[in-house]
C-alpha cells in the first residue's frame, strides 16, 4: 500500500498481546513508524515501545511490526475497532486526525458478534445508527443520523456498485468503516442518494502468518452453517497473498415460517512489489429468504394494534426474495518518486433480483384483520465502477500540503420486470392468527429499462500548520449525472436527464493536546433525483438531483485505551412525499436533522471492553407539500438512542468472556402528522465465549441470546408503516484454527 495515502498495514505481536493493552504513546509509536517511514515502506521494521502501564508494568516489550496493509489496521485497545479508516479521497487516516465522525469495525468484532449482515455490525453499539430490528426483510434497513441509508450505497474498496445489492454477509471483510454525514467530496455521489453517512467495506488480505480457520454456526430455530477462511503469502519476500472466504448457511429462522439461506465465495489476491501494489477481488453471493417480512399499513382511522407474538410472520409464508450478486475488482498503486503516488481501480458487477409476495398490506379494523395485495418484482442490473487518482505531499514555506485529486465513474444498466398486483392472489387474514392461501406463480412482464451514469472530478488539499497541530482541509467535487429511460419494446430512448452540480467542502482539525482533537466541518452531499415508486400514480417519473448540507463540530478524546467522541451536527436535505389522496409522488419538501451524539470505545479497565454511547436527533420536516406534516418530526426515526456493549474477561476462569448488549430507543412516529407512533423499546443481548486450546489448536466457542426477553415490538420498515422486530434468537458458533 502506498506511503502517501494507503500506507503499509502493520500487524503487531508481543507478549502480552500488544493490540489489546497498550498506552497512547505506544499506539502513536506504531502509527508514527507507519507515517514516518511512509516513503521507505520497508517490508519489516522493529520498534521499541515504552511507557507507563497499569499496575507494576513500567515498560512494554519489544514490538515486532510487519508490513501488511496500513496503520489504520492497527486495532485500538480491545481489538473491536481499528485506529482509523479510509476517508475517501483523503486516504487512510488515524481517527484522531480525521475531521469527521468515523468508526472502523474489525473482523474480530464481526466474528464475536456472530453477525450475518452489515446492519448487525454497524447498528449494534453506535447510537446514531438505527435499525428497526426486523428479521428477514427484502433488504437491509438502517439509518445514520436520522436519514435512511440504502444498502446499495455501500462501497467495496472505495468503489460504488461492487458490494452485494440488498444484503451483504460480512465474513469476507477485514474492516467495516462508517463515516457519518454526507460525503460528496470524499466519495462522489452515491447511486442511491444516501446522505446520513457512508459505509465502506475493506476486503480481507493474507497476513504474514498463514491462516486456516473453520467456523461452524447455529441460529435458532434450525439454521446451520459454516465459514472457511484461508490465507497464505508466497515468494521470497512474501510478495503474493491469497485469501479465500467461503460461507454457507441454511435453515429455519426464529420467525415461524421464515427460512434463510446464504452462500458466499470470495477470493482476494494481492502483490507487493518495489513501488507497486496490485490487488484483485472476486466474489459470488447468493442470498434467499422464504417468508419475507415486508410490513403492513393501517387503514384510515385504525389505531396501532397490539403487537402479536414476536415470532409471528405477517406476510405470506410462501413469499420469496432472492438476490444473486457477483463482482470482480482490480486495484493498482504506483509510487511516482518519493512524494507522489498514482492509483487506479476498476470493477464490474451483476445483480439478479426476484421477489414474489406481499406488495402492500393494510390493517382494516381494531380486531387485527388485514388484507394483503400480492405483487411480483425482478430486475437485472449490470454495473461498472472506476476511480483514477493522484496523491502527494509538498511544502510551501512553513505550510505542509497533502493533496489529492481523482476522477470517478459509475454506470449501471437495469431491466425491470414486475406487476403491482397478481389477479386472484390477494388474501385477508388476521395479524394474531395469520393463515395464507396458495403461492402465486411468478410471471412478471418486462416493464422498464434504464441507464444511469455518474462521473465526477474531485480535488482536495490538507494544509498543516504549527507542526501539524492545525490542519485545514479544503476541496471541491464536480459531479455529472446522466439518466436515460428506454422503451422496452423497441429500445428507443424515451427520456433523458443530464445535469451537473459542484459540491465544496471544508474541514478544520486542531490537535489541542496529544489526547484531544477538536474539529469542525462543512460538507455537502449530492443525490440522484428520486424516482416515483411503482406504487405511485406517476410511477417511474425521475426527478432532478438534489443537494444536502452538513455542519458539524466535535471533540475527540484518546486516553490511550479508551476513546470518546462528542459532536453536534445539522443536516438539511430536500425530501419527497407521496400524496395519500392523489397517490402522486413529488419533491418540494425539506427535512432538517439536528443532533448531538456521544460515543466511546476501548478498554477502560483491564479485562473490560466497552462500546456504545447516546444520541439525540431531531429530524424535523421544515418544508412540506402537505400542511399537516409541516414542522413535524420525520417518520420512522427515534429522537433518543442509547447503546452499551460490554465484554468482561472472567478472572477466575482463563479464556472465559461474558458479553452483554443493551439498546434503548424512544418512540417513532409512523404518520406524517405525528398522530400515530410506536412506543420506544429496550432490548438486551447476553452471551459468553470461551477460548482454549484443544489438541494444540486454538478454539473459540461463542453463544449469544439476542432479544433475551423476547420483547414483541413494532418497527417501521422500508415502504410500509409497521413490522415486527426479531424475536428471541439463539446464536452459537465454534471456531478452530488449524
Amino acid at each position: 500500500m502506498s506511503a502517501l495515502s494507503h500506507p503499509p498495514c502493520f500487524t503487531v505481536s508481543a507478549q502480552p498481546p500488544f493490540a489489546l493493552r497498550r498506552s497512547l504513546a505506544a499506539r502513536r509509536s506504531v502509527l508514527g513508524l507507519a507515517a514516518g517511514g511512509l516513503l521507505a515502506a520497508a517490508p519489516m521494521a522493529h520498534a521499541q515501545a515504552s511507557g507507563e502501564a497499569e499496575g507494576a508494568e513500567a515498560t512494554l516489550p519489544v514490538v515486532t511490526v510487519r508490513e501488511q496493509a496500513g496503520p489504520v489496521a492497527v486495532p485500538y485497545a480491545g481489538g473491536q475497532v481499528s485506529s482509523g479508516g479510509r476517508i475517501g479521497l483523503l486516504g487512510d487516516k488515524d481517527f484522531m486526525e480525521t475531521p469527521f465522525n468515523t468508526i472502523s469495525y474489525t473482523d474480530k468484532f464481526v466474528e464475536d458478534r456472530q453477525a450475518q449482515t452489515i446492519t448487525d455490525v454497524i447498528a449494534a453499539t453506535d447510537p446514531t445508527v438505527f435499525s428497526n430490528g426486523v428479521s428477514g426483510a427484502w433488504s437491509e434497513n438502517y439509518s445514520i443520523r436520522g436519514f435512511s441509508s440504502n444498502s446499495y450505497d455501500m462501497t467495496l474498496g472505495g468503489l460504488y456498485g461492487m458490494a452485494p445489492y440488498y444484503r451483504t454477509t460480512p465474513e469476507m471483510f477485514e474492516r467495516i468503516e462508517v463515516l457519518k454525514g454526507p460525503s460528496a467530496l470524499l466519495n462522489g455521489m452515491p447511486p442511491g442518494g444516501s446522505v446520513g453517512g457512508s459505509v465502506n467495506l475493506v476486503p480481507k488480505r493474507a497476513g504474514s502468518a498463514p491462516i486456516t480457520r473453520l467456523t461452524t454456526t447455529y441460529m435458532s430455530d434450525a439454521q446451520f452453517g459454516g465459514h472457511i477462511d484461508l490465507g497464505r503469502r508466497f515468494g521470497d519476500s512474501q510478495q503474493l497473498g491469497i485469501r479465500f472466504n467461503g460461507v454457507y448457511r441454511d435453515g429455519d429462522g426464529a420467525v415461524d415460517g421464515q427460512e434463510k439461506k446464504a452462500q458466499l465465495a470470495a477470493l482476494g489476491l494481492d502483490w507487493r512489489g518495489d513501488g507497486v501494489r496490485l490487488s484483485a477481488d472476486l466474489y459470488h453471493s447468493d442470498d434467499r429468504v422464504n417468508g419475507v417480512t415486508r410490513g403492513i399499513n393501517l387503514a384510515p382511522g385504525v389505531a396501532i394494534p397490539r403487537a402479536p407474538k414476536a415470532d409471528t410472520l405477517l406476510n405470506p409464508d410462501w413469499s420469496t426474495v432472492h438476490n444473486k450478486d457477483k463482482a470482480v475488482m482490480v486495484l493498482g498503486e504506483f509510487d511516482l518518486g518519493d512524494q507522489v503516488m498514482a492509483y487506479a481501480a476498476l470493477g464490474a458487477s451483476r445483480t439478479d433480483y426476484q421477489y414474489n409476495g406481499a406488495m402492500s398490506a393494510q390493517v382494516l379494523n381494531a380486531a387485527g384483520d388485514f388484507r394483503t395485495s400480492m405483487g411480483q418484482l425482478a430486475f437485472e442490473q449490470k454495473k461498472q465502477s472506476a476511480e483514477l487518482g493522484l496523491k502527494g505531499r509538498l511544502q510551501t514555506g512553513g505550510i505542509r500540503h497533502q493533496w489529492a485529486l481523482n476522477a470517478t465513474h459509475y454506470e449501471h444498466k437495469q431491466d425491470d420486470y414486475g406487476r403491482r398486483s397478481v389477479p386472484g392472489a390477494d388474501w385477508t387474514t388476521n395479524i394474531y392468527h395469520p393463515v395464507w392461501g396458495p403461492k402465486a406463480p411468478f410471471a412478471a412482464p418486462h416493464i422498464a429499462r434504464t441507464q444511469v451514469r455518474l462521473a465526477s472530478y474531485g480535488v482536495a488539499d490538507t494544509l498543516s500548520f504549527a507542526q501539524d497541530r492545525v490542519q485545514l482541509t479544503l476541496g471541491v467535487r464536480r459531479q455529472q449525472v446522466v439518466s436515460d429511460s428506454f422503451n422496452v419494446a423497441n429500445g428507443a430512448r424515451t427520456s433523458r436527464y443530464d445535469e451537473g452540480a459542484t459540491s465544496p467542502a471544508a474541514a478544520l482539525l486542531v490537535k489541542a493536546t496529544e489526547h484531544v482533537s477538536v474539529y469542525a466541518n462543512y460538507i455537502e452531499g449530492l443525490s440522484q433525483g428520486a424516482v416515483a415508486p411503482m406504487t405511485a400514480a406517476n410511477a417511474g417519473e425521475v426527478f432532478a438531483p438534489y443537494k444536502s448540507k452538513q455542519k458539524e463540530v466535535g471533540i475527540k478524546f484518546d486516553l490511550g485505551e479508551f476513546a470518546h467522541t462528542l459532536s453536534l451536527f445539522e443536516i438539511t436535505r430536500p425530501s419527497s412525499y407521496t400524496d395519500p389522496v392523489t397517490n402522486v409522488f413529488s419533491m418540494g419538501g425539506e427535512q432538517r436533522n439536528r443532533g448531538a451524539e456521544w460515543s466511546f470505545f476501548g478498554s477502560p479497565w483491564r479485562g473490560v471492553r466497552l462500546m456504545g454511547g447516546a444520541a439525540f436527533t431531531s429530524p424535523k420536516v421544515t418544508r412540506s407539500t402537505v400542511a399537516t406534516s409541516q414542522g413535524r418530526i420525520a417518520t420512522g426515526i427515534p429522537r433518543l438512542q442509547g447503546k452499551l456493549g460490554v465484554e468482561w474477561d472472567v478472572p477466575a476462569v482463563q479464556g472465559l468472556t461474558l458479553t452483554g448488549n443493551a439498546t434503548a430507543v424512544s418512540k417513532q412516529y409512523i404518520s406524517a402528522d405525528n398522530s400515530l407512533w410506536v412506543p420506544g423499546r429496550v432490548t438486551y443481548d447476553i452471551g459468553a465465549r470461551y477460548a482454549a486450546r484443544i489438541a494444540d489448536h486454538p478454539v473459540t466457542f461463542r453463544a449469544t441470546v439476542l432479544n433475551a426477553t423476547n420483547k414483541a415490538y413494532w418497527g417501521m420498515p422500508l415502504l410500509s408503516s409497521l413490522a415486527l422486530g426479531a424475536p428471541r434468537t439463539v446464536a452459537v458458533s465454534a471456531t478452530v484454527d488449524f
